[in-house]
């Protein structure tokens, strides 16, 4: 809308010669000065609240608080209805009184003559230049026709001589004045002598102008009636203007000027030297309300215009005059409770005191008030503190009323009552002023419209409601600090205070509710406008009133559909929303206080963003170019004055474009306002994302307190030093949001919290929506429903907003027992006391939608007739049953009378006759049932929600309008400004009525404390006002940016691109962040050259400078940002030749569609001149340049991004001749660039790209995997200019690729570049290598293992230079086991001239090891051979273990996993050379990991069959057991005996190595073992002790119990097999799995059997029955006996050997006898089953019938001669262990006799021989018994041995039988 011009400022000014107006020698006031007392004026002062501004008609309203009536009869004042009465004159002395309070009748009557007015003894000189130009004005009058006449005549005599006199009275010089405005030829020379009347010097309150006039009688006046000389002089000006408007202009002029001249006048007042006011109240309102008039119904546009600018400086000086308001004194009358008073204002610069007076006490109800009137009258309807009102509180109010306020001379304190002692200070009448215009103002701007003629803005209603507004916005501009300083206040008649901001609030929310639905674009706009001031200055104040109306009007009318409204939309969109964006702490405190708050009714921030995304994207295209918003948002405007509202200004020269003209026009125009609608929408959201980043890069604030009851501190209540910041609270029902109270700071954490509590109630309450238990249940969890009480449940079904009117009918209607008692505790809380029985079924009903069904409706009509009775006991009704029958017929003509499908309707006859007798069989009173009948038909009973949804449907749709009207035949009619004016009546409606339901819930809540308002302070608040509105941010800004063209609104786009992606990274929001990056990725069109525009290059730009700015906080975008740099680079190469040939060889091998398609993709000429531009160029180059200026986590971020692109390049091209490799060549540019990052940042860096060349340098494209080869070398060529310190390892992690490409890369070529690179790096950087050289030998031996001998040579050749050349350095940075490792991996290929050259050089290496300088063990000073004490760790870097260990261990892996037999022989003994060598020098701790770590593990074949599979073929395990292990345990034997003494505390181990030998299924490994086991102790036999023979001994217990063949007493073996079971074929190995190849592999140790005298079927075999293979079990069976039997004779030979016989204790030699007797027992147990033996047989265990008699002979045999040669031992140890022997020795000897006696000779002939030398022995040992032993044993042994000369025995056996009997001969003397 075109504002109309600004009208001038109006200055009334003196003339020089009237100054000075105040002389400064009037006299002042003396301390004995006597002062008069005040007299109250007379009733009936007009108050301008009346809107036609009449004086003492009552006011007529329209029914919706609005009052009727603003043309020029309602203007006319009316007469007084009594006329004051003249009065003496004061005392000489008296001094000045104070100003009077304004009276509420203007006197028309003519003051009193002359003689009867009182003269001022205050006395002015006769030549004041102020005289000359009263006397001129005199003269002028005295020269008229009517001049010459008295009494006029004779009036101006009497003031020509009181002018000339030495004491001018002012009375006096009024009066000719005042007689010559009766006359039309006279009236404006007596308006002009008026006005330099009150500009002169004798019109000053010091001069008495503002005291009580006296009555005739010479009384002063007093009442509430009395009048001042201002007041009869304003009184007489406003009467020469006509109520019809009709006269002189000359005089209308001189009428305003005079009026302009008293109200101007502020003349300091004598007590407080403040400015003050000449009238007051009823006065002032009479002199805006005539200057009002004539601006109204003035003729003349200049006069207009000097009218309205008199009005806005009458105003502006009215409110300029108000200050702090002083605290009322105490009332006498005190009723106990205290009333909280104002605090100062900070511009008194005064702290409020401690004490609060307290209120005079309420009289009695029998008591008159103190004014006489009844206590409901005399005690005026306050709200409680906070409280909102309305236009109907205050209309019932006259507590403010002018009538109330008694005022007297300023000077002098008014007379209190003395029931009161009320005082009235002079700031409390400058405020009441204030408020009394601003009310009438406000009044006056709800007048309704009520025709079309006064929808003209040319009509005078309609410049009444648009100056009315114009003047309230000035006010609000102008003097926002009045409204928002609680110091200003006003008093009640009970000196009760109320905040001038509480007093007007609900005059200018009404007046809001009702211009902010106009369809009047002026009226709108200024509505808007207005509203703005509320929220940017108020809005701490008006919290709940702000929300209502963007809820319920501005909100609303920006989501109409509607194109009549879209002019309205523009106006919001370019004023308020404007505005709002671009204010961060409005926006931020938006959020905080309404979309936090789950009492708010909407989320006002998060519903407005949507409602603005929507308007851009509407239909329609945008304009393309509007008025910048900076432009829109500073509205210079405002701060001057309203612009001129005459009818010329008025005046619309041009009409209407959307309403006006052909149809194609009318279309254009409204295309053209949508499309400027949706800029300013756009310009909006930019607005709101730049206000939010300005608001975030505040960083943190200190968080502001938020207010509550207490008062504002001083500097929060300067709203003019910061109108943002005001937090005064307000009251509402309920609570507030329980997270966020008055204790709280601006906490974030605290506000997100309430932000998702209120959004978890709304998702309850959406689930309630749908399916109301699920909904229940869900806020019963979540907290909002209490418990599962019914009344909990109940109290929210009934306070909860939101909730769907008939899911809670349904709900509470079920017949389940907890949904009634829930439906029963719904009625019980509702109040129908003192409601009439249709109100209170209304409220009901309003509740809860009744459901259909029958019994719901009956159980719900059944507990509100019992809720109804109980409540009123003193109704009609004689029971419930009568209101229950009742609620059913009243519903039942509810529904009759509404029904559109009833054709006839019930009459009032047959709705009393139906109820009749329900009265407990008594009829109702027929009145009743009439009124009954009569409310309902003219009220209908109806949900809400259906009052406010028929609102929209009482007219066809926007859409169908013209079409409806060219149907209806009223083609004229505008359907959708129709259906636009029903819907604004709806949303001021209901506007109001929430501020009328506001109001009452404050007044029941009272005493509650007042809802808290949150200044908002920190950033933090932005993060979740961009999470909630993020989607309409996106939605907004990139739809204009896909349909327009147009360079304004793309960089619009752009900005808010670019403004919302800051906000996402500066809160790490990586959805947001995502969603908008990726948008502006592919709004750059880069895939899509084809079609790429100028505007698709500005997109590019855009995304590169978010690049360069957000760089640290991109995260995983950039990848979208690299991406589109790399399509960039593409791009720009698309005209060069090298590209366009590229594309054609890429395009000849699809065919011809792909050379077409590939010429379509090329972008315009002009667009690829632009993407080649230095300044897109420049900023590309920047984004990788500029990456040195990366945090150490975001260039960790790019460096994967980067990857990824570079890797999604070669993907897409690697098969090509020429690969895409711009990505991976800016990898190495950024590496480059971040060379001086500290190595923590590289190291997470280099994870990255080393995994991406690792991918890359294995690519299958030589072209690529060569470049990035190279590019890799060229990187750690620089990497190792730096210096690296000790123990990191930084070189070794980058060089790690290399290793990965040699392993990975099958291409000798580029396995090959892979060590020429390293060789250059070696010869280049060497002596910068650190940790390097351990990666570089990581890379060689994976050469050693690449099946090129080529690549192998190379690689042995560089590791031999190294060798030679750097070994000092290999040793100094502790890569010394590399170099070894290295070296064993060479000595295990294939090539046998590299593994040879690589044995050789290991040998090598120790000897250049013990004479490098910078080895530790080339020093003996070096500690390294220094044993360790007991008990104490090795040390940490522990020479031994650094250097030697590396050297045996390579000896071992060789020994272990050489392939060629020559090198495994020779690392053997080069292994074994070494440790004969040097061990000498090695610490016993260090022996024990030799032996652990190296020596031991070479036999771990034959404890674990999982060392077998390293075994290719059964070949190479036999060549390898039979060469290389058996050496290998000879050599360790051997290294035993020579280091026995050091070794010997690995003794437990070596034993236990031979055990596992010895029981070995392999025959072979078997006698090895034994032979060794031999070996060991004859070698060392001298060496061991008690405590070795200990463990030997044991050694050979457990070696024999493994051996003894216990399964063949197993009853499973001897059972028939079933044929039919499966058998296993193939030969099988001794644990039973299949041999490879027809080889048995080395298995596990053999077990130990059950031990002797357990049966078979007890064992832990037998416990769990498996089926047994059989042929597994014999072999295994044969293969213990067989070891057995080579375990005896292994201690037969050891036992033989006099060395060992005489070492061994007898103890331990008696714990082995026991053994081999067991085996002895064992094997002759076995051999006397013979039925055992047979089964055996036959059961295929052997082909022959088995037998263990070489096991029972021999065993037999070493025993009886081991213990013989015990017990003939002359040794003191032996000879005390005699009997131990014999006990044993006898009975065995015995045993075997009578075996042998036994035998057959005829079929025993094996057995015989075999026992014949061991009974020879036995009976020759019976020989050396001493006499004692003999004589004992003798007559055991004598039937025995007798018994064998019945045989034919041997001769050595006979021999022995002669040496028995002859000893027998001597011992019996024979």
């Amino acid at each position: 809308m075109a504002s109309p011009p600004s009208i001038p400022q109006i200055v009334i000014e003196p003339t020089p010669d009237a100054e000075p107006k105040f002389p400064p020698d009037l006299p002042p006031k003396g301390p004995g000065a006597e002062e008069p007392k005040a007299e109250p004026e007379a009733e009936g002062a007009q108050s301008m609240e009346d809107v036609s501004l009449s004086d003492g008609a009552p006011e007529q309203t329209d029914g919706n608080g609005a009052e009727k009536g603003c043309d020029g009869e309602e203007l006319q004042p009316t007469p007084p209805s009594e006329a004051a009465a003249p009065a003496p004159a004061p005392t000489a002395a008296a001094a000045p009184p104070p100003p009077p309070a304004s009276s509420s009748h203007r006197s028309t009557a003519s003051v009193a003559s002359t003689a009867s007015l009182p003269t001022s003894t205050t006395t002015a000189p006769s030549t004041h230049p102020s005289a000359s130009l009263l006397l001129s004005s005199l003269d002028a009058l005295a020269q008229t026709r009517e001049g010459h006449k008295p009494p006029l005549s004779t009036a101006l005599t009497a003031a020509r001589n009181s002018l000339t006199s030495s004491s001018p009275d002012p009375r006096t010089l009024f009066e000719p004045l005042r007689l010559g405005t009766h006359s039309k030829a006279t009236a404006g020379l007596a308006l002009d002598g008026i006005a330099k009347l009150v500009g002169s010097a004798y019109f000053t309150p010091a001069l008495g102008v503002t005291r009580p006039l006296p009555d005739a009688e010479g009384q002063g006046q007093a009442g509430e009636g009395a009048k001042t000389l201002a007041d009869v002089v304003t009184e007489t000006v406003c009467e020469c203007f006509p109520t019809n408007g009709s006269g002189d202009d000359r005089v209308q002029l001189q009428i305003v000027k005079a009026l302009l001249a008293i109200v101007l006048s502020s003349p300091p007042s004598p007590t407080t030297a403040q400015p003050t006011s000449l009238i007051h109240h009823s006065t002032l309102l009479a002199a805006v309300r005539t200057v009002y008039n004539v601006f109204l119904l003035g003729k003349d546009p200049a006069n207009q215009m000097v009218a309205q600018a008199g009005l806005t400086q009458m105003v502006n000086t009215v409110f300029s005059r108000v200050r702090a308001t002083p605290r009322p004194p105490p009332s006498r009358r005190g009723s106990g409770r205290a009333t909280p008073a104002p605090r100062e204002s900070p511009r008194d610069e005064q702290p409020a005191p401690a004490d609060i007076p307290l209120p005079p006490p309420t009289p009695t109800e029998d008591a008159p008030a103190p004014n006489g009137l009844p206590k409901s009258e005399s005690k005026p309807d306050l709200p409680e503190a906070g409280e909102k009102m309305t236009l109907q509180t205050f209309e019932r109010r006259r507590s403010f009323d002018a009538s109330s306020m008694s005022g007297a001379d300023p000077l002098q304190a008014p007379p209190l009552p003395a029931e009161e002692g009320a005082h009235v200070s002079e700031e409390e009448i400058l405020v009441k002023d204030a408020f009394l215009v601003f009310r009438a103002l406000c009044k006056l701007s709800m007048k309704p419209l009520q025709s079309d003629s006064d929808a003209s803005p040319r009509s005078p209603a309609f410049r009444s409601k648009l100056l009315s507004l114009h003047l309230i916005h000035a006010i609000l501009s102008a003097h926002m600090a009045l409204f928002t300083d609680p110091a200003i206040v006003l008093f009640s008649s009970t000196r009760e205070p109320t905040q001038f901001l509480q007093a007007v609030k609900q005059y200018l929310c009404l007046s809001l509710s009702r211009n902010a639905v106009s369809q009047a674009p002026q009226v709108f706009e200024i509505s808007v406008e207005i509203f703005w001031r509320v929220l940017r200055g108020m809005r701490g104040k008006l919290k709940r009133e702000i929300e209502v109306l963007l809820h319920e009007i501005f909100l609303p009318i920006l989501e109409l559909r509607n194109t009549s409204v879209t002019r309205l939309k523009s106006i919001l969109a370019s004023t308020l929303l404007a505005r709002l964006s671009a204010d961060p702490q409005a926006l931020v405190e938006l959020y905080l206080n309404y979309d936090c708050d789950r009492t708010a009714l909407d989320n006002i921030y998060e519903h407005l963003m949507n409602v603005v995304s929507k308007l851009v994207g509407s239909h329609g295209a945008i304009a393309p170019s509007s008025p910048s918003l900076s432009s829109s948002t500073s509205a210079p405007h405002l701060a001057d004055l309203p612009p001129s509202l005459s009818t010329a200004a008025l005046a619309l020269p041009h009409p209407d474009p959307t309403t006006s003209g052909s149809a194609a026009d009318k279309t254009a125009a409204q295309q053209a306002l949508e499309g400027k609608l949706k800029r300013q929408a756009l310009e909006v959201l930019v607005a709101v994302l730049a206000s939010l980043v300005a608001w975030a890069e505040r960083g943190g604030v200190p968080g502001a307190v938020p207010e509550a009851a207490e008062p504002p501190r001083a500097s929060e209540d300067d709203a003019t030093a910061s109108p943002t910041v005001d937090y005064a609270p307000n009251q509402r029902s309920g609570t507030s949001t329980p997270d966020l109270g008055a204790a709280l700071g601006d906490d974030p954490t605290q506000f997100e919290s309430a932000k998702q509590r209120k959004t978890t109630l709304m998702e309850g309450i959406k689930k309630f929506n749908f399916k109301p238990k699920r909904g229940i249940q869900f806020l019963i969890d979540t907290g909002f429903i209490r418990s599962r009480k019914p009344r909990d449940i109940a109290q929210f079904l009934l306070t909860a907003d939101g909730l769907n009117k008939a899911q809670i009918g349904e709900y509470l209607g079920e017949g389940e027992d907890e949904n009634i008692a829930i439906m029963h505790a719904f009625v019980d809380l509702m109040d129908f006391s003192g409601q009439s029985f249709v109100d209170a079924l209304r409220v009901f009903l309003q509740s809860f939608r009744l459901p259909g069904e029958s019994q719901k409706i009956d159980r719900y009509m059944l507990k509100f007739a019992e809720r109804y009775v109980q409540g009123n006991p003193t109704t009609l009704f004689a029971n419930a049953d009568t209101a229950y029958v009742m609620a059913y017929s009243v519903i039942l003509l509810n529904t009759d009378a509404y029904n559109p499908q009833n054709k006839r309707r019930m009459t009032k006859d047959e709705f009393i006759r139906n109820n009749r007798g329900i009265n407990d069989g008594a009829d109702l009173p027929e009145e009743y049932l009439s009124g009954v009948y009569d409310e309902i038909h003219s009220n209908e009973i109806r949900m809400k929600d259906e009052v406010e949804a028929a609102l929209p449907s009482a007219l066809p749709p926007s859409g169908m309008g013209i079409v409806v009207g060219a149907l209806s035949g009223a083609a004229g009619r505008d359907f959708q400004k129709e259906a636009y004016v029903l819907r604004s009546e709806g949303m001021a409606n209901k506007t109001e009525a929430l501020f009328k339901t506001m109001l009452r819930s404050q007044r029941r809540g009272g005493a509650k404390a007042p809802e808290t308002f949150f200044s908002a302070s920190h950033f933090e608040h932005v993060r979740p006002m961009f999470e909630v509105a993020w989607m309409a941010f996106l939605s907004g800004v990139s739809g204009p940016l896909q349909e327009t063209d147009d360079p304004e609104t793309i960089a619009l786009c752009l900005s808010g691109f670019a403004n919302a992606i800051k906000i996402a990274c500066l809160f790490d929001l990586e959805l947001e962040r995502n969603a908008f990056v990726t948008t502006l990725a592919k709004f750059t069109f880069l895939n899509n050259l084809g079609e790429m525009k100028p505007k698709n290059v500005e997109a590019i730009k855009a995304l590169l400078e978010v690049a360069e700015r957000e760089g640290n906080y991109l995260k995983g975008s950039w990848r979208e940002v690299l991406n589109c740099v790399s399509q960039l680079e593409r791009f720009q190469l698309m005209g060069t030749s090298a590209e366009r040939a590229a594309d054609v060889r890429r395009a000849s091998t699809g065919g011809r569609q792909s050379m077409q398609a590939s010429r379509q993709q090329l972008p315009s000429k002009e667009v690829a001149a632009d993407g080649r531009s230095i300044q897109i160029s420049g900023r590309a180059d920047l984004v990788f340049s500029n990456s040195q200026k990366l945090s150490g986590t975001a260039i960790v971020d790019f460096a994967q991004a980067l990857a990824d692109v570079s890797w999604e390049e070669i993907m897409s091209s690697g098969l090509s001749d020429r690969p895409r490799l711009f990505s991976l060549q800016k990898l190495v540019d950024i590496s480059y660039y971040n060379m001086n990052r500290i190595r923590l940042e590289w190291s997470k860096i280099w994870v990255t790209l080393g995994d991406h060349f690792n991918k890359v340098c294995c690519h299958s494209n030589p072209a690529v995997s060569f470049f990035a080869i190279d590019a890799l070398r060229q990187l750690a060529m620089r990497f190792l200019e730096k210096e690296e310190l000790a123990h990191f390892g930084f070189q070794k992690d980058f060089l790690k690729p290399f290793e990965h490409t040699m392993v990975h890369n099958p291409h000798p070529d580029a396995r090959d570049m892979v060590l020429q690179c390293l060789h250059q790096m070696i010869q280049a950087r060497a002596q910068n290598i650190r940790s390097g050289w351990r990666t570089m030998f990581g890379v060689f031996s994976a050469a050693s293992k690449v099946t090129n001998e080529r690549v192998v040579s190379h690689a042995f050749d560089i590791v031999a230079r190294i060798n030679r050349e750097h070994f000092g350095s290999i040793i100094r940075f502790g890569t010394f086991a590399d170099l070894t490792v290295c070296i064993t991996d060479f000595c295990k290929v294939t090539y046998q001239r590299v593994s040879l050259q690589a044995i050789a050089m290991l040998r090598g290496v120790i000897l250049a090891m013990l004479s490098c300088p910078e080895c530790p063990l080339s020093r003996p000073d070096s500690g390294a051979s220094t044993p360790i004490e007991n008990g104490a760790a090795p040390p940490v870097d522990d020479p031994m273990i650094k250097y030697w260990f590396p050297v045996l261990f390579s000896f071992f892996d060789i020994i272990m996993n050489g392939d060629d037999l020559e090198v495994r022989r020779l690392a053997l003994d080069s292994l074994f050379d070494t440790l004969k060598q040097y061990g000498s020098t090695f610490r016993p701790d260090f022996w024990d990991t030799v032996c652990q770590e190296v020596l031991f593990p070479i036999f771990a074949v034959l404890k674990s069959t999982s060392d077998v599979s390293r075994f290719s073929t059964s070949e190479d395990m036999t060549v390898w057991l039979s060469t290389t292990m058996v050496q290998a345990l000879r050599n360790l034997i051997d290294l035993y005996t020579h280091y026995f003494d050091t070794l010997e505390r690995t003794l437990d181990g070596l034993l236990d190595l031979l055990r596992a030998c010895i029981c070995q299924e392999n025959d072979t490994l078997a006698r090895i073992g034994t032979s060794c086991f031999q070996q060991l102790l004859e070698q060392n036999v001298h060496k061991l002790n008690a405590d070795r023979w200990q463990r030997i001994v044991s050694t050979f217990i457990q070696l024999f119990k493994t051996t003894t063949a216990h399964q063949l007493f197993d009853e499973s073996l001897r059972s028939e097999q079933d044929p039919a079971s499966p058998t296993t074929t193939g030969t099988l190995t001794a644990n039973g799995t299949a041999s490879v190849n027809g080889f048995a592999p080395p298995t596990a140790p053999l077990t130990p059997g059950p031990e002797r005298g357990v049966p078979p079927a007890l064992t832990d075999d037998a416990a769990a029955p498996v089926p047994v293979d059989r042929r597994r079990a014999f072999k295994q069976i044969i293969v213990k006996c067989v070891l057995q039997l080579l375990l005896i004779e292994t201690t037969h030979e050891l036992l033989a050997n006099d060395d060992v016989y005489n070492t061994i204790p007898p103890e331990h030699l008696l714990r082995l006898m026991g053994v081999l007797d067991d085996s002895y027992v064992f094997a002759r147990k076995f051999n006397a089953d013979q039925e055992l033996r047979m089964a055996l047989w036959k059961v295929g265990f052997m082909k022959q019938l088995p037998n263990l008699l070489k096991q029972e002979s021999s065993s037999a045999s070493t025993l009886v001669t081991v213990l013989l040669r015990m017990y003939n031992d002359p040794r003191p140890e032996h000879r005390g262990r005699r009997k131990e022997v014999t006990e044993t020795l006898v009975p065995l000897g015995l045993d075997v006799m009578r075996s042998f006696n036994a035998l057959d000779a005829e079929t025993k002939h094996r057995n015989i021989a075999a026992w014949t030398p061991v009974v020879a022995e036995i009976l020759a040992g019976f020989c050396t018994f001493d006499d004692e032993t003999f004589g004992a044993y003798l007559p055991q042994i004598y039937p025995v041995a007798t018994d064998v000369l019945g045989r034919e025995i041997a001769s050595e056996v006979r021999e022995a039988l002669r040496k028995l009997f002859v000893r027998v001969g001597a011992l019996k003397g024979l």
